[in-house]
């Protein structure tokens, strides 16, 4: 995983793009209790006394990840989409993530990020794919079912998120990324992760990271499609 691709570095580059977030560094003591899923010991405790202040300076709920993945695998996610109040809740959602413990065993967590918690419009969210600072591709990001509205607006959204990531360009060091991005209803885009261009990054509805990413087919935004549907009569013989 690339340095930048981690939250607390690719932060101050895009601080103007994204949400307001804080970040706490993780002594190897503390990463190895989130790797154990260690919820009450003395260690668990101190990095819970860590998170309580951060988290009262947040209005309202927070979203907490570590720097290299979010904890989307748990129980709560599936039901909150990861809000969490006090500081003993945030820890105890991380240390439950099977994500989030293997990501700490293998050394890839080294912090904690808190940001204000957004209840998000699905069809709004997008994962971009950068190669050589161009956009050349987008997608749903969550698959679940066709957003009719979506296909109405669909050439306004890629000039949008097109022109969004002509403005960022210059602040990605990285020669292709996977950037997931919210499209607000001012038509605001805050980014919301960076992750690696290519395996374990899913490639969505663009299928597959083998392909010429310079000429992708049009339309470069892609959508799930409708549901078919079968009119008359249907014979079907076993």
């Amino acid at each position: 995983m690339d340095d930048f691709l981690r939250a607390q570095n690719w932060y101050p580059a895009l601080k103007h793009y994204t949400f307001k977030s804080s970040f706490i560094p993780l002594e190897p003591a503390e990463i190895a209790a989130l790797a154990a899923g260690d919820e009450a010991s003395e260690t668990a405790r101190g990095v819970i006394a860590r998170l309580k202040p951060i988290m009262k300076e947040v209005p309202g709920n927070s979203f907490v990840s570590v720097d290299c993945c979010a904890p989307t695998d748990t129980e709560r996610f599936a039901g909150k989409r990861g809000a969490v109040f006090s500081a003993r809740s945030a820890w105890t959602f991380l240390a439950r993530s099977a994500k989030v413990r293997e990501a700490a065993a293998a050394g890839l967590a080294t912090c904690i990020c808190v940001r204000p918690f957004r209840r998000m419009n699905v069809p709004r969210e997008f994962r971009l794919f950068i190669a050589d600072g161009k956009l050349a591709a987008a997608s749903q990001y969550h698959l679940v079912r066709h957003f009719r509205r979506l296909d109405g607006v669909r050439d306004e959204y890629w000039k949008l998120l097109d022109n969004f990531v002509k403005k960022v360009a210059d602040k990605l060091p990285v020669p292709a990324v996977a950037m997931d991005v919210y499209l607000t209803s001012g038509h605001e885009i805050l980014v919301i992760d960076l992750n690696p261009f290519g395996p374990p990054t899913a490639p969505l509805l663009m299928r597959s990271w083998d392909q010429n990413w310079a000429a992708v087919a049009e339309p470069k935004l892609k959508l799930m499609s409708p549901p078919v549907k079968i009119s008359g009569e249907v014979k079907v013989s076993f």
